[in-house]
């Protein structure tokens, strides 16, 4: 493991995480409840999980689950169990675990966990640590309020002691602990050395939604001055003694291999250090990015095509087409669907289809890997740590726990440094380990993917083909539904597979088989094709990136069959989901729903409305839009209602809204295409992503709650495409089947 202090700005310093005799430290941790903890390893003698009950020996390790340090300059650290890349994780964990502790805000500092599934696990995935699904906040909403909670518990047990009070007679706040009567006060630190010999509690009171202070306020965001200075450390701002950046040249097509190649014109390139064949092609390592990048120009490959996927997306979609015109595997049935359509008065037929996209974060994929004689040491923006924790293990033929991973900031990621397969850290170790035994064999590696790395490197949304229909009965009542769906799996053939059940992929369907609305007869059936050799992954927001868009856009084109305004249809249908009409209520009326637009001349303008769940928040927009005769148009606004639980720190939840929002809005024309097995686009200038300019008005209200909060970095996805695209109907009269966007179709 490297322990060279020159690497000191990278290092974790994990070694302060513990009670020491006479230290300038208060360290707390918790057992894990019983579901997730009873799935663990349990911790042998002076091991892990030692002293976590009963008396903090200040000799004991208590590293395990340790989420709060506070040094005697008054400091408090929270530990971040979960990865920053954006969405706000950081300031949101630490306002939890500070407003019990009655912490000063300014003196909050938060660091980033170490990949430690017995200390820092995901409570929502058992003996998994990791960040995703929109889970941060909601599994870790107790374990940080209790960790505050008791790390107040003992400063004021501390106080109590040391000037003979009794305990309900102090108090704390910003920092400082009080005793008004007799006016003797101690800052955190000034008690940090004697609570550390106190018992840690076995159960704390915490506060009443009341009394809080710094949820539900807007506090100042922890990672915002380092990122503006330049101070923030992104994998990229990694340099170790001896570094090599590697490039990888990759198969033009999925699935094809290396059949030979020439190095010596890559050699010849000034700073070219290696070539190395890996598994995933033929890695050019440099003393530097820029030369790594023209050696990797300069190489010679030949692929061997022999067995590679190269079919185009159209033909793709052709064939998705097709299985739509046959019954798949049921994913939902309620009534009877077919008795349903055999007796409606009218049935309404739409099909939609979806794209691949690219998931295009602003830091692509990089990773730093150094293997020592002990074990192996990482450096990234570290989304999976279990995952690629046991990934980097098999590999070296390393327990995991000689697996260090240093989590940094991630510059985005919308589920893709969650890879399942932890394909470009396992291509950094690839590279380490195909250099072992040469002279500078245990060189650390810093592996960059360039934009066009990315975006042609594979896994991407799925493309996805919808086919619905609705059967409307003789009373005008909406009486059935049936909702097909085509297209790949994305845990089928992954270390999570054991996710899907009865041939269905939960991902693939979610959206659509929880559809809320109370239609008495329902069947959604799902097509997985396994012959697709295209790499795909979750993205943002998952299987409801696109089932949301199909259900709620559908919706409109029922309402408009019945006659009916697509709100009072919905709220109708919603009568039994109170959470979901809540949200639906409060956007269309700060929205002005029902009110006229005006339009200038050779303009035409509508307002549309969508409305979904995803884990577990719930979110609706009404959306205004301008469509000019030549079919190009205009989102002009967007009102968003929104239910996530209490709201932890709302400035953070409409940042994750408007950002969710423009994220979705880009993907109104975006696409990947393959042409005979290739991807088409490279960059931005093929994959366009939505300029400040394009921007339109965003309004977010939030609806008032003390339910535990639920995810917000992705909810505000689902529900913008659908409205944008109903708005776009109302101005014009004409449904749009198929995204991207086609202003061909809209043109007068």
């Amino acid at each position: 493991m490297n322990t060279n202090p020159e690497i000191s700005n990278v290092s974790t310093d994990l070694g302060r995480r513990r009670f020491l005799q006479g230290s300038a430290g208060l360290t707390l941790g918790f057992c894990l409840p019983a579901f997730a903890a009873e799935k663990l390893p349990a911790a042998g003698p002076g091991k892990a999980g030692e002293g976590l009950v009963g008396v903090a020996n200040p000799a004991v390790n208590f590293e395990p689950n340790a989420f709060l340090r506070i040094g005697t300059d008054n400091s408090v650290t929270v530990i971040s169990k979960h990865l920053e890349m954006g969405q706000g994780t950081y300031t949101g964990l630490a306002t939890i675990l500070a407003e019990e502790l009655d912490a000063d805000w300014a003196q909050v500092r938060v660091e980033g966990a170490p990949a430690d599934a017995k200390r820092y696990n995901n409570l929502f995935w058992g003996p998994a640590q990791g960040t995703g699904g929109s889970t941060a906040m909601a599994n870790s909403w107790e374990q940080m309020r209790k960790a505050g909670a008791a790390g107040r518990a003992m400063l004021v047990s501390a106080a109590a002691r040391k000037w003979q009070v009794g305990e309900a007679d102090i108090v704390v706040r910003d920092g400082v602990v009080s005793h008004p009567a007799s006016k003797r006060k101690a800052t955190f630190g000034q008690l940090a050395e004697e609570a550390a010999k106190l018992p840690v509690p076995a159960e704390v009171k915490l506060k009443d939604a009341k009394d809080f202070r710094l949820i539900g306020k807007t506090a100042k965001r922890k990672d915002s001055a380092a990122k503006t200075n330049g101070t923030a450390k992104f994998t990229q701002d990694v340099f170790l003694p001896g570094m090599l950046v590697a490039v990888v040249a990759h198969p033009p097509l999925f699935g094809a291999k290396v059949k030979s190649f020439d190095t010596s014109k890559a050699k010849a390139v000034k700073g070219v250090v290696d070539v190395v064949q890996i598994p995933q092609g033929v890695a050019v390592l440099a003393k530097d990015t820029w030369s790594a990048k023209k050696g990797r120009d300069a190489l010679k490959v030949e692929w061997d095509e022999s067995a590679a996927f190269k079919l185009g997306s159209d033909e793709i979609l052709i064939r998705y087409k097709e299985l739509a015109k046959t019954p798949g595997q049921v994913a939902k049935q309620t009534g009877d669907s077919a008795k349903a359509f055999a007796g409606a008065a009218k049935v309404v037929r739409a099909a939609y289809d979806f794209p691949y996209l690219a998931h295009a974060a602003m830091e692509p994929m990089n990773c730093v890997i150094q293997l020592g004689a002990d074990g192996c040491e990482v450096w990234n923006g570290e989304q999976l740590h279990t995952g690629d924790q046991h990934a980097l293990a098999a590999l070296f033929g390393l327990k995991p726990e000689q697996v260090k991973i240093n989590m940094l900031y991630a510059g985005g990621s919308f589920g893709r440094r969650a890879c399942k397969d932890s394909d470009y850290v396992l291509e950094a170790a690839q590279i380490v380990k195909a250099r072992a035994g040469k002279s500078d064999g245990n060189a650390p590696v810093k592996l960059v993917w360039l934009r066009e790395d990315d975006m042609r490197g594979g896994y991407y949304r799925p493309l996805f083909h919808h086919a619905l229909e609705a059967a409307i009965d003789s009373q005008g009542k909406l009486a059935g539904w049936r909702h097909r769906l085509v297209g790949q799996s994305i845990l089928t053939g992954s270390p999570f597979a054991a996710m899907v059940k009865d041939g269905i992929d939960a991902v693939s369907v979610e959206g659509a088989s929880n559809l809320p609305y109370a239609i008495p007869n329902l069947t959604v059936d799902l097509h997985t094709p396994m012959d697709i050799g295209v790499p795909v992954l979750w993205w943002r927001s998952v299987g409801s990136s696109h089932t949301a868009f199909s259900t709620e856009a559908f919706l409109d084109e029922v309402a408009a069959a019945m006659g009916k305004d697509p709100l009072a249809l919905r709220l109708e249908l919603l009568a039994a989901h109170p959470r979901h009409a809540g949200v639906l209520k409060l956007a269309a009326e700060k929205a002005g729903w029902g009110t006229p637009l005006k339009a200038a001349p050779g303009e035409r303008r509508g307002r549309g409305i969508a409305v979904h769940e995803s884990f577990r928040s719930y979110v609706a927009h009404v959306v205004e839009v301008t469509v000019k005769a030549d079919g190009s148009y205009q989102v002009d606004r967007i009102v968003s209602g929104v239910d996530c639980g209490t709201a932890i720190n709302p400035d953070n939840i409409r940042s994750q809204v408007e950002g969710g929002i423009g994220f979705a809005l880009s993907s109104l024309s975006e696409e990947i295409t393959l042409k005979a097995g290739r991807v088409e686009q490279g960059n931005f200038d093929g994959f366009p992503i939505l300029r400040i300019g394009e921007m339109p008005k965003v309004e977010v209200h939030i609806v008032p709650s003390a339910a535990a909060p639920t995810g917000i970095g992705e909810p505000g996805v689902p529900p913008v495409a659908p409205a944008v695209a109903n708005a776009i109907a109302a101005a014009t009269g004409k449904h749009l089947h198929r995204l991207p966007f086609d202003a061909r179709e809209l043109a007068v």
